[in-house]
């Protein structure tokens, strides 16, 4: 069986954070990936509640990149 390649984002990069939450968007969030943490985790940032900057930490596993012509 084969496996699906995993995705790498670089330093920088807009990138969609599809999580398991309830909560979410069903689309997914746009996050901006940080820096790379261990265990296969990256250091992202994102919108909060409040308007302002959250950074938090995400499984690589859960990025995707962004649907082509979103920011275009």
């Amino acid at each position: 069986m084969a496996r699906k390649k995993a995705w790498l984002p670089q330093i920088g990069i807009v990138a969609t954070y599809v999580g398991r939450s309830s909560r979410m968007a069903k689309g997914g969030y746009n996050v901006r990936v940080v820096a790379e943490a261990c265990g296969g985790r990256m250091v992202v940032e994102g919108i909060g509640r409040r308007g302002v900057a959250v950074r938090f930490t995400i499984k690589r596993e859960n990025l995707a990149p962004l649907q082509p012509g979103l920011f275009d």
